[in-house]
Order: structure tokens, then C-alpha cells, then sequence
């Protein structure tokens, strides 16, 4: 069955809107996060940023002590990050590329750029018992550069995709195709297949025509209906469009 790691980095968005410099305050990311989890989430998805512009240091160490299910690391290839993970130990880490300009994570990382130093990142990583994944674009050649560095994981970045649902049905059709033929390349390669960014109750449907998808890290779309349902609502409502999901 296709799993749901929920990503609460705008739980803490809004906490920081007001309470930016302060040890408290609201939304607590990790009551939302047990609320998901009680809602049926398989996991937990935060990215800690270097701005630290959402997920505090924090927080994120509270995840790890105070959630039951699986904690999904997101963060940037830097020392800091790598040295927080490896005291962390979260399930998995999907390494991201971040640019303190945007506002939130966009495009693929460049796995074939970073050869080197991330194959560095993903031993020590897996050294540790951790689980890596690479936030990819649906490209060859990033895809075969994280077989060589040797993560486990990648995740399609859907973010294009989701883009081209408000322009047309041949666009949009020319990114599903994309993602398919991403993911079977992935599959081939021996790599696993998770995807995320812009997923929403809408074009979710489309998502379901990418084959061997094993997770989908879905967060802005989930707050934003929880404004109006409630979390734990808007969590359940996403896992029963998940079950239409056929490998």
C-alpha cells in the first residue's frame, strides 16, 4: 500500500510569523505531527534549514524522542546538517538542495554536480543506520548518479508536474510521462521510488499512473485543508484517495 509521510515544516512557518526568536508557541509542529499519526500518517516529514526559517533545532529532536512512526530528515548537503543527523538518526534523510531565496524547496538536487561529496555524505550516513534519499528531478542522468552514490531512495520531485496541472492537458501529460519513465528507470536501477512536492487532492489521481511508488511527502496541501477540516481530517481524507493507488 502507498504510504503518506506528512511534512509539517508550515505548522512551524506560522509559529514563527509571530514567535520567531521565542522557545514557545503555536502551532507546536510536534503536536500536529502526533495528530497526523493518530490520523493514520505512516510518517513524519521536517526539513531542518540552515535559516532555520521553520523547523527549529528543537523540534526536531522533540520528532525524534516523542513520534511513532517513521521520521523523515530533509536537509541541505552541509556539514551542520550532516553532524545534526548523525546525533538525530532520524529513519531516513532526504538530502535537498536549498537556496536562501526561496520559499520553498524547488527543482532537484544536483546528484551528478555533487558526485563526490555526496557519496561521501550518504556512507557516513548509512554508516550510522540511516536510510538516504535524493530529492531528484525526473532526469537520466541525476537518477543514475544517486545508483553510484548509493542511496537507497530517491524522490521524484513533482514540483514541475504540478506546475504544468494549471496549464493544460499536454503539459501536464508530457510530466506524468516524465515521472513514469523516471520511476521505472529508479525501479530498474534497484533504487526505491518515493515523490513529492505540489501533490494535492486534485492532481493526486494523476500521480497514480507513476509506477512503483513506495511514499508520498505531501505538506502544504494537508495544512492548508487542515485550516478548514482540521488535521486530522484533511490527513484521513488524503489517505482514502491513497487507496486507489494500484502498482
Amino acid at each position: 500500500m502507498l504510504k503518506l509521510g506528512v511534512n509539517i515544516d508550515h505548522t512551524a512557518t506560522l509559529r514563527q510569523a509571530r514567535y520567531k526568536g521565542y522557545t514557545h508557541g503555536e502551532p507546536d509542529p510536534v503536536s500536529v505531527a502526533l495528530l497526523c499519526e493518530e490520523a493514520g500518517a505512516d510518517g513524519i516529514t521536517a526539513h531542518l534549514r540552515e535559516d532555520r526559517r521553520h523547523i527549529q533545532d528543537r523540534d526536531i529532536f522533540a520528532l525524534r524522542q516523542q513520534i511513532k512512526t517513521r521520521l523523515n530528515m530533509e536537509m541541505a548537503n552541509n556539514p551542520e546538517m550532516v553532524e545534526i543527523a548523525l546525533r538525530l538518526k532520524p529513519d531516513i534523510v532526504c538530502i535537498v538542495p536549498e537556496r536562501r531565496q526561496e520559499v520553498t524547496t524547488e527543482g532537484g538536487l544536483d546528484a551528478l554536480g555533487q558526485e563526490s561529496s555526496l557519496t561521501e555524505t550518504v556512507r557516513r550516513l548509512k554508516d550510522s543506520g540511516i536510510e538516504v534519499s535524493l530529492f531528484l528531478s525526473p532526469d537520466t542522468a541525476q537518477i543514475e548518479a544517486a545508483r553510484r552514490i548509493g542511496s537507497q531512495f530517491i524522490e521524484l520531485h513533482t514540483g514541475a508536474f504540478a506546475e504544468a496541472c494549471y496549464v493544460g492537458p499536454d503539459a501536464e501529460e508530457a510530466e506524468v510521462q516524465r515521472l513514469i519513465t523516471a520511476a521505472n528507470q529508479a525501479h530498474q536501477l534497484g533504487l526505491k521510488v518515493n515523490a513529492g512536492h505540489g501533490i494535492n487532492y486534485t492532481n493526486i489521481r494523476q500521480i497514480y499512473r507513476v509506477p512503483h511508488l513506495v511514499e508520498l511527502n505531501i505538506g502544504h496541501s494537508i495544512i492548508s485543508r487542515s485550516v478548514t477540516v482540521g488535521i486530522v481530517r484533511a490527513v484521513q481524507e488524503m489517505l482514502e484517495l491513497m487507496k486507489e493507488y494500484k502498482q
